[in-house]
Order: structure tokens, then sequence, then C-alpha cells
């Protein structure tokens, strides 16, 4: 029987393997940051190891790191802290850092493929759960917690129970890409099969509405795996993949050898067997808007808000959780979506804040000006990203606007840093989670796509962007 993507992939990196127990993988790449590597720092001191492969270990700063000017002191003592923290362990452990000054500094998810460093058939860590973006790259990309952070740093490997292959397909081509995006197709995804629909699986997404996205959008798609429940997400390379990476910073010096590799090897053989399938049509694919406090509680934006019924279709516990997240955020089953005033915009995230995603953001923005009643801003993943916007004179647009043009970072993604919601604040955002307070204390989170943030920016509302007139 033939293998599925993610099984070539675990099997060429098994280091030791007992039946019913987890097995030893051997990990190519490790990525880290500020948050979740100081504790394992602090484990090998305290036992007197060094890192195995420091070579093969790639840190930036971007949970913390402020977005507005970075000439001045950061304020916030944790944040101050932590980054130097990661600044002395680089040091200590001999580990390439992209710090606050580095033109490479941004958002870990944005830079590795940037960089060069994540590559197909590669497995990946770092210790955040949207690591799963890496996958685009046909890429087994993992996050993982403190404790595994340091097993990889000692020994470069890490224990893992073997996930279910899971299968989704994406059918037909989008007639109206600028306006359904790659997130419209994740969020329609996760609506369908649940936050919990990929629970104990690797995804592979397939089918033409895959293959026909760009690379980052494909980056938006795997992103997300982790809101769907699974242990990652992954993309079968192409010529698409291999061009990306091609003539990038840390892209091999043997790179056209290993593409004829990949291109033989990287891919499920037509006789494979998944665990588990899902076939999602393209046309059946709208303009997405959350309502709720979990990525699966959205609809498309000309729908109303539905009723604790409606959404739980029976089910108790859903009911519960309906009921709680209308309450927190306060809205009432039967409006429309098209009827809810936000007052704050985010543009930004590992999910969609590269360069594509500000491109189609900008051809809305252009010639027109934010609501006198919300409060944008566009933080881009990277500094190249931003160098790149800039070069193309996306920050004009944005600015001209009234858009807030800022530094990189993860940003107000995840409220780590003074980028938060305030209490009653509605937001569009283009991240990746809306649990309650997850982008401040008392925040109201809509995830959106980046056209959809910039159309409500100037509205004031949501709107179908699919009947917007472009500059």
């Amino acid at each position: 029987m033939g293998q599925t993507l993610f099984e070539k992939i675990w099997d060429s990196h098994i280091v030791e393997e007992t039946q019913n127990e987890p097995s030893l993988i051997y990990i190519d790449r490790h990525l880290i940051h500020e948050v979740t590597s100081p504790q394992a720092f602090d484990g090998l001191r305290m036992n007197n190891r060094k890192v195995r492969r420091p070579d093969l270990t790639i840190a930036t700063m971007d949970h913390n790191v402020p977005t507005t000017d970075r000439s001045l002191p950061i304020l916030d003592q944790t944040s101050s802290i932590q980054i130097k923290t990661l600044e002395k362990n680089c040091k200590d452990f001999g580990i390439t850092l992209f710090g606050m000054d580095s033109p490479n500094q941004g958002i870990v998810h944005v830079i590795g493929p940037q960089l060069g460093i994540t590559l197909p058939g590669a497995t990946i860590v770092c210790g955040d759960s949207h690591t799963s973006t890496h996958g685009a790259f046909g890429a087994l990309a993992l996050g993982i917690g403190t404790s595994d952070v340091e097993h990889v740093l000692a020994s470069q490997t890490m224990w893992l129970e073997k996930p279910k292959p899971f299968e989704i397909k994406v059918k037909g081509k989008r007639k109206n890409p600028h306006a359904v995006t790659a997130k419209d197709i994740i969020l329609s995804i996760i609506k369908n099969i649940g936050t919990g629909g990929g629970n104990g699986t690797v995804i592979e997404y397939r089918g033409e509405g895959i293959t026909d996205l760009s690379m980052e959008q494909r980056m938006t798609i795997c992103n997300m795996s982790i809101e769907a429940g699974a242990r990652a997400g992954l993309i079968a390379p192409d010529e698409k993949t291999f061009d990306y990476l091609r003539g990038r910073e840390f892209t091999p010096k043997n790179y056209e050898s290993l593409v004829d590799t990949w291109r033989d090897t990287l891919h499920t053989d037509s006789d494979a067997k998944f665990e588990k399938e899902f076939t999602l049509h393209i046309d059946d694919i709208a303009p997405q808007v959350s309502w709720g406090t979990n990525p699966g509680m959205t609809c498309d934006v000309t729908e109303s808000v539905p009723s604790p019924d409606e959404y739980s279709k029976g089910d108790t516990n859903q009911k519960k959780g309906a009921e709680k997240a209308l309450e927190y955020m306060d809205l009432k089953s039967g409006t429309s979506i098209m009827d809810i005033k936000i007052n704050r915009v985010f543009i930004g995230s590992c999910t969609n804040a590269r360069l594509d995603d500000l491109i189609e953001a900008s051809k809305v923005i252009q010639g027109n000006k934010v609501s006198s009643e919300v409060q944008a801003m566009v933080v881009p993943g990277s500094q190249m990203v931003k160098k790149q916007a800039e070069e193309l004179g996306l920050d004009k647009i944005f600015i001209d606007a009234n858009f807030e043009w800022r530094e990189s970072g993860c940003s107000m993604c995840l409220g780590m840093n003074p980028d938060i919601l305030s209490p009653g604040d509605r937001c569009a955002s283009t991240s990746n989670r809306n649990f309650e307070g997850r982008q401040g204390n008392g925040g109201r989170t809509h995830l959106v796509s980046p056209v959809m943030a910039a159309a409500a920016a100037i509205n004031g509302h949501f709107v179908d962007v699919r009947e917007l007139e472009l500059n």
C-alpha cells in the first residue's frame, strides 16, 4: 500500500520506534523565540548540557517586541526581561538570533520561509502552536511545549505519538480571488469540521482550490490547522514551492539536487489511505466573519448571527458555549453580520501579515479613509515585509487613509505587548484566535481576511467585499 506525504516524512525521521508507544523523531530545524525558551535554557544550565545543534537552531523575538519606536526603552518589565534573556541565552549557547535591530527580525513563522530556513520534507518545531504554518512547504511542522523545547535543544530529537493522516480536499478554483481568500477557505473548513475536527491528525490539504493558491496564501491555510484541532497541516510541494525558496539567504547550496529528490518523493501515493476525509467546494465559500469566541463560530458575511439552537444542532455543550459566546461578544441572535459595528482594526499576525496580504488590503484602502469611529493599524510580519511594502508605496496608501503603520511583531494577535484592546472594544482582526480576552481583557474579536478588515475599517462595520469597486 502507498503512503501519504505525512507518513513518508515521519518514516524518514524515525530514530527509535516501539509499537504502541511514542516514537523518537529527528528534528531538522528548531525555531525559538523569547516566550517559551527561557525555562528550557535554564534546564540546560542546571544539567550542564549544551545545545546539540546550534547551527540548526534559529531565534528571533516577536511576541513581546514593541511595534512603535524601537529606539525607546521597553516599558513593560516582563517583556524587557524576556527579550534580554533571549539575547543572553543565544550568546551563551552560540545560537543565531535575529534581534530587535536585525533586518531579518519578524514573526518566527514569517521569517522561516522568507529566509529559506523552512524546507520541504523537513521536520520543524517551535514553542508556538502556529508552527503548522511551515507545512505549506511540505514540512512536518509542530508546535511544542517548553519541556520539549529543552529536549530538542539538548538532543535534536523529540518523543511524539504518531498522528493519523486526514485529507481535506478543496475542489474548484475561486472566481473572485481578491474577495474570497485563503482565510475564508480555512475559516470555512473549521466552521464545517469544528475546532475538534482534526484532533489527533495531520491534515493534508489537497485539490485545485489549494494548488491554485500562492505560497503566502498556503501559509494562511496551514497556519490555522491548529484551530481545527490538528497537530499540523501539510501541502505537498510543487513548482510554486520550489520557485519561492530558490535563492533565499539560507537556502542550501545544493538546492537544485534537493528539488529533484523532492519532486520524486514528496507527494501522497495514489493508493495511500487517509484515516479521515472531508471535501469543500470552492463555490460554497463566501467572505467569512467569526461571531463567537472560537474560530468555528463563523458564518458568511451575508448571514446573521445564529441562535444557540441553530449553532449547536442538538449538542447541549455546544449550545451552552454559544450562549456564553453571545453574552461575551454582546451580540443577539438574528443580527445581520453587516450590521455589526467595529471600532478597531488589526491587519497583522503570522496568519495574515505577509506582502500578499498587505497588497490585497491596500487595493481596498487606496483612495479611501478610515471611519472616524475606527482606530486601524497595520503590523507587517517581518522587517523584510515592511521594507518590501514600503518599496511598493503601501505604507503611504495606509498612512494616507489614517491607518497606523507599525514595526514588525506579533502585536495585537495575542495581547502580550502594548498593542491590546480595551474592554468593550470590537475588532476586525486578521489573526487566528478569537478567544475571550485573547487581544486584551474584555476585547471582542471578529476573525476576517485582510480585505474584509480593510473594508470594515473604511465603513465602520462589516461589508461584503465582493460588492466593492476597487480603485
